[in-house]
């Protein structure tokens, strides 16, 4: 008598169970992951963007001041000192994921030819994961992350 070959329904069942839990239990890993990721890319575009007004000051790009506004939902970089009165067509933005809080300096200011910033202190960066980066400006305009 001879048996055809393949797979039970009973195995199949358990196959599937097992790749289910295994999915159950990535899936938190790798929303964490995420979040981590965009918590570091924020840090390092929010850096950059604060780097770039400071070269752009010093570097007397249109004979101006060069400033950076903290918003919750993005980082613009924008010539002249007050983020009310700019001239918009100088604005560079870098956008904020929602998952993702800042705190601390709201507006930074880089004095042409110098580039010395008229504040210190840091930003903070919060995640939903509850992770948290800091980006700190010191008085000769350099910065750490």
């Amino acid at each position: 008598m001879s048996r055809a070959m393949g797979f039970t329904l009973l195995e199949m069942l358990i196959s599937v169970t097992i790749i289910g839990m295994l999915v159950g239990v990535s899936a938190p890993v790798y929303e964490s992951f995420v979040r981590q990721n965009d918590l570091n890319l924020a840090t390092q575009g929010i850096a950059t963007m604060i780097q770039r007004a400071e070269t752009y000051a010093l570097g007397n790009n249109t004979d101006s001041v060069w400033s950076v506004e903290l918003l919750p939902a993005s980082v613009i970089l924008f010539q002249g000192t007050s983020f009310a009165s700019r001239n918009t067509n100088y604005d560079e933005t870098y956008p904020i994921p929602g998952s993702i809080t800042l705190s601390g300096l709201t507006e930074i200011q880089f004095a042409k030819l110098t580039a010395l910033p008229n504040t210190t202190g840091a930003i903070t960066l919060a995640s939903t994961t509850l992770d948290t980066n800091t980006i700190t400006l010191n008085a000769k305009g350099v910065v750490d992350y």
